[in-house]
């Protein structure tokens, strides 16, 4: 977490992606799959196209990748539009080809226990958030049976979004709109100060005054 995510040149449904160029100055999310013409990655990628105006309205750009190869991704995206009754005729996001496994031994996202009929390991089910710094800021690995919940990806990045900006922190369930906690590093009266909305303290047992709440500043 943290770290400078990797650069790399591939071959997708939408050309050639220079990675760092194509998320140049906004977040970004890349999704990795384990294979195409697989039923659950296919009712994934179907819910990503379905919230293609939330992720545009948070500017945030999305890619897909596995290990086969652009020919195979753009047959199997026929598919995907057809499964989930999208718009299409494609998808408005790329769908990366990594044949030789280069971007999935990078990111260390390789599933040893999943393999292909020739035994190449398959991509596990992850997703990365990465930020305009080209940070990652969320990583999250789903086991090959379960498919990802992308309601919860857009509330992190409204979570990722909201505390890049300000001094603040988000509770658990949280969601845009909801109370947002104060830093432990600000004083209430510094928090005071910068949350013109107010700052409501809870009372605890230990009578330390760390449980500050303040509305959504945005």
């Amino acid at each position: 977490m943290g770290d400078h995510f990797i650069d790399f040149k591939a071959e997708s449904t939408h050309g050639t992606i220079n990675w760092h160029a194509y998320i140049e100055g906004s977040w970004a999310i890349l999704l990795s799959h384990p294979n195409d013409f697989t039923p659950v990655c296919t009712t994934e990628l179907g819910s990503v196209e379905s919230l293609k105006d939330e992720f545009q309205r948070r500017g945030v750009k999305v890619a897909a990748l596995s290990c086969n190869d652009v020919e195979s991704h753009e047959a199997w995206v026929k598919d995907i539009v057809a499964v989930n009754q999208c718009k299409g005729p494609g998808l408005h996001y790329p769908i990366i080809a990594d044949p030789e496994r280069t971007v999935a031994l990078a990111l260390g996202m390789l599933d040893e226990k999943a393999r292909d009929a020739g035994g190449m390991p398959f991509t596990c089910r992850a997703v990365y958030v990465i930020g305009p710094d080209k940070r990652l800021k969320l990583s999250l690995l789903y086991p090959a049976s379960t498919g990802r919940n992308f309601g919860e990806v857009l509330r992190v990045l409204d979570s990722l979004q909201l505390t890049a900006s300000h001094s603040l922190a988000t509770p658990a369930n949280w969601k845009h709109g909801d109370k947002c906690m104060v830093l432990p590093e600000l004083s209430t009266a510094e928090a005071k100060d910068r949350f013109p909305k107010g700052v409501e303290v809870y009372t605890v047992p230990s009578e330390r005054e760390y449980m500050r709440f303040t509305p959504d500043p945005r």
